[in-house]
């Protein structure tokens, strides 16, 4: 199974696709799914799980969280699997609610400049299950090599996605559990570590997306 796990719809104020155009873009690519992972909402979870029914793809409910620590901005939480909405900000808080949840935490392009996880991610190895370790919207491959290392030093799934703010970059990279057959399965291979990434780098001009929906978002 092929799920590209990391998406923003046009929920997200950075991001300017509908949930209908990630979709038909990933059926065209031949995933079987994608995850949703808008940043600090979930309101397009509803319309992507009607329509990916529609399709036959699989729809793995997440957020992207950006976490803060003492006030100050820590970096982003990918929570996986998810039920509800994620309410707290606070980073040890964003963490136990995910995983009441039953949820997978993920920290997105950990060492990618300047959206990198502020922490010292070695004091928070317990409390996550996996790094991202192939983003395709950042230009610099350098750091998923890093990210790719620290996992397997520290013995942590990996995943790939796309970070797609536009539908054209869905499935520029994404996560496979082979022996899936249902997202249960999925998530399984995740926390058992049995990932396999793939993908490549999305064109530079796709680092202007998330500027252009800000602009579109203000002018509204």
């Amino acid at each position: 199974m092929k799920i590209d796990l990391h998406c923003h719809s046009f929920y997200s104020k950075d991001a300017l696709s509908s949930p209908e155009k990630l979709l038909k873009t990933a059926l065209k690519k031949g995933l079987d799914g994608i995850a949703i992972t808008d940043h600090n909402t979930t309101k397009a979870w509803p319309e992507a799980k009607n329509l990916a029914e529609k399709m036959g793809l699989k729809i793995v409910f997440g957020e992207e969280i950006k976490t803060k620590r003492n006030g100050k901005v820590v970096g982003d939480i990918l929570g996986l699997f998810l039920k509800e909405e994620i309410k707290s900000r606070e980073l040890f808080q964003v963490i136990k609610e995910i995983k009441l949840q039953g949820g997978i935490v993920i920290v997105p392009h950990p060492f990618h400049f300047p959206e990198h996880f502020k922490e010292n991610l070695e004091k928070i190895l317990p409390l996550i299950d996996g790094l991202e370790v192939f983003n395709a919207r950042m230009p610099f491959p350098f750091f998923d090599k890093k990210a790719f290392a620290f996992a397997q030093k520290h013995n942590l799934a990996i995943t790939a996605g796309s970070d797609a703010h536009f539908h054209s970059e869905v499935g520029n990279a994404y996560t496979i559990v082979e022996r899936a057959k249902n997202l249960e399965e999925f998530k399984e291979g995740i926390l058992k570590k049995e990932t396999k990434i793939k993908g490549k780098r999305s064109l530079p001009f796709s680092l202007i997306f998330p500027l252009l929906a800000k602009i579109k978002n203000f002018r509204l």
